[in-house]
């Protein structure tokens, strides 16, 4: 299996930190800008609700550390910090003794995007990224 899949790990490598960006980066846009609408939307008429410091902290942090992440600038600094605000958002949001599980207290996505970050962390940018472009990487990564 090595043989068929790891000649293009560093392809697949780039299209996990580029997905992944992408995807905490909404997460961020939801708590900033209020878009795109969470399901159910809010009802008609209804302003949009005051942000908490936190969440626009945690917001921001999703939302640039995101981008990134999926354009390649930094994405190990980024991931880094990114992975330590979802622990930070698990252990605060969704952890507890009386639902110690992840199944259980709704916090899988917390983790796993966590762990995904911090693989990214330890990789860094890669190919298809800002800082490749810079650094005039080759495309095999070296």
């Amino acid at each position: 299996m090595d043989n068929v899949l790891g000649r293009y790990s560093t392809y697949v490598y780039a299209i996990l930190r580029i997905v992944s960006g992408f995807l905490i980066m909404w997460h961020g846009s939801q708590k900033l800008f209020g878009f795109v609408p969470q399901m159910p939307g809010p009802p008609a008429g209804s302003s949009a609700q005051a942000l908490s410091p936190l969440m626009a902290f945690g917001g921001t942090i999703e939302f640039v550390g995101g981008l990134m992440i999926m354009f390649g600038f930094f994405a190990g600094l980024a991931g880094f910090i990114v992975s330590g605000m979802m622990a930070v958002a698990y252990f605060m949001a969704h952890f507890s003794t009386a639902a110690f599980l992840p199944i259980v207290n709704k916090g899988e996505l917390a983790v796993v995007y966590c762990f995904v970050f911090l693989y990214i962390a330890s990789r860094g940018s890669g190919l298809w990224s800002i800082d490749s472009a810079f650094r005039g990487k080759t495309p095999n990564g070296g």
